[in-house]
């Protein structure tokens, strides 16, 4: 069934619109944060393929940023908070919203784990410990509350924080990252293309690349959040798509001279690639910048790695809370409140804060399982992204023109299709299985992961019928576009 309706949410809870264009863009520069994806798996990618890893950067970069055009078209014409899920709810209709919503707040909930538990190894180097899995599940948590509290306080905090943020990022990505290829280039820019003799689990170097994919995979998403909260965006119609585009132009260049800085920089390449020096940013940060500049530099990352998770519980939160809002979970008449003072969904931040805890625990309960649950977590978001994109798609096979105040026009079919293909090959690299000789589940985790969380996802839609519970709009549109533009 269709309906048509405005943009309006409804009666009842309103947010603040206190998020310019600036803000609203350093929102999603620091969710997509370059500089944590560069720390947390730098060493990593070059384990797995050298040199060349850096190109997975700027490749997908250019895939997501059709992707973010996409939705950036939706947007345009749907500026609801919550992002996906008013989204796919519109586009296609509850049923379909309620999963690919429920895919994406499982990835999300992960995604927050990760950043908050690579913040650990930062807050240990500057108050000067030896990591355990202790200290490390202490940290998470502490990183966590000290998210919940910022955000509790409002809007206008989290732009600010944002703000704050965005300057760590280019400080600490880009600053640094010019600062070592103009003093401390050791290696020469020919490094960039050699493989240094690495091989894949088949012996060629072509799957040693594709298992590097994840370094580009997860620093590119994030954009998302520049919608999820458009409620409380000034002009979001028009402001949303640009700050998601800019989004991922400015963190591709940021983590491309990031990447490129470190690896040139790198006294010992060959150590970082066998495994030897087990933390190779700490180290090349305390030969080119000393002990009180590596310190320094520590703080930084840190206030970015602060407005990283900030940003990413803001955006879990207005998505719980955009689900409460239809009714679609249990106990949504608390979720869906605002608090008066600062208009904030504070119920719902509070699950935001609590679901990444419990996902701490169990990183800590299976030491070495980081890096796997990460992958699940992107493939997770990738497949919640592609469910956006086809929906888009399908629309326009039906005769959907977006009828925002920011459109593709004539080339709209020929990204919407790129964008899908992107996301299907995206998937396909994350879904790749793990050494033949480890146990099945961790072979296989990735999808093992995503199957449980789909299964879980149909069960409830199937026994709890949370999408029969409200009569908010779906499905429409194609009559919605002809509502706004005769509206005009």
């Amino acid at each position: 069934m269709t309906r048509t309706a405005t943009n309006s949410p409804g009666q009842g809870e309103v947010f603040h619109r206190n998020i310019g264009l600036i803000s609203n863009f350093s929102l999603g520069f620091t969710y997509l944060s370059p500089l944590t994806g560069i720390y947390s798996l730098f060493a990593f990618a070059l384990v797995l393929a050298g040199p060349p890893a850096m190109w997975w950067i700027p490749i997908i970069a250019c895939g997501q940023l059709l992707v973010a055009m996409i939705f950036g078209e939706v947007a345009s014409q749907y500026p609801i908070t919550g992002g996906l899920y008013p989204w796919t709810r519109r586009l296609w209709g509850r049923r379909y919203a309620w999963l690919a919503a429920w895919i994406y707040l499982c990835a999300m909930v992960v995604t927050i784990t990760s950043v908050v538990e690579f913040s650990s190894v930062f807050i240990a180097s500057l108050f000067g410990y030896q990591t355990t899995p202790f200290l490390d599940l202490v940290a998470s948590i502490g990183m966590l509350l000290l998210a919940l509290g910022l955000n509790s306080t409002g809007t206008k905090t989290l732009a600010k924080v944002a703000s704050f943020g965005f300057w760590a990022e280019i400080i600490g990505v880009v600053g640094i990252g010019f600062y070592l290829l103009a003093f401390h280039k050791v290696n020469s820019f020919s490094v960039l293309f050699d493989t240094m003799g690495v091989l894949g689990a088949d012996g060629t170097y072509a799957s040693a690349f594709t298992g590097a994919a994840l370094i580009g995979l997860w620093m590119f998403f994030g954009f998302e959040a520049c919608g999820n909260v458009a409620e409380e965006v000034k002009n979001p119609s028009r402001g949303i798509p640009k700050a998601m585009i800019l989004s991922i132009v400015f963190g591709a260049v940021s983590a491309i001279v990031s990447f490129a800085g470190y690896l040139l920089a790198a006294p010992n390449l060959a150590g970082i690639m066998d495994g030897s020096i087990a933390d190779p940013i700490s180290e090349i940060l305390n030969s080119t910048l000393g002990a009180t500049g590596a310190k320094a530099f520590i703080v930084v990352a840190l206030m970015a790695f602060i407005s990283c998770a900030l940003s990413l519980q803001a955006a879990l939160s207005r998505l719980i809370f955009s689900f409460a809002r239809d009714e679609m979970l249990p106990a949504s008449g608390v979720l869906k409140k605002l608090t008066a003072t600062h208009a904030v969904p504070q119920n719902a931040m509070f699950v935001a804060c609590i679901l990444p805890m419990f996902v701490c625990v169990l990183v800590y309960l299976m030491p070495g399982s980081l890096t796997r649950i990460t992958a699940f977590a992107v493939t997770a978001i990738y497949i919640s992204f592609g469910m956006v994109v086809l929906a888009a798609l399908r629309q326009r096979a039906m005769g959907w023109k977006p009828a925002g105040e920011w459109s593709l026009g004539g080339f709209g079919w020929i990204v919407n299709v790129a964008a899908l293909a992107f996301q299907a090959w995206g998937i396909w690299l994350l879904a790749q299985p793990g050494a033949a000789d480890l146990p099945f589940y961790d072979r296989w985790i990735v999808l093992v992961g995503v199957g449980v969380v789909v299964s879980f996802g149909l069960l409830y839609m199937i026994l709890a019928k949370p999408y029969g519970r409200s009569d908010a709009p779906e499905g429409d549109a194609i009559a919605h576009a002809a509502a706004l533009r005769s509206s005009r």
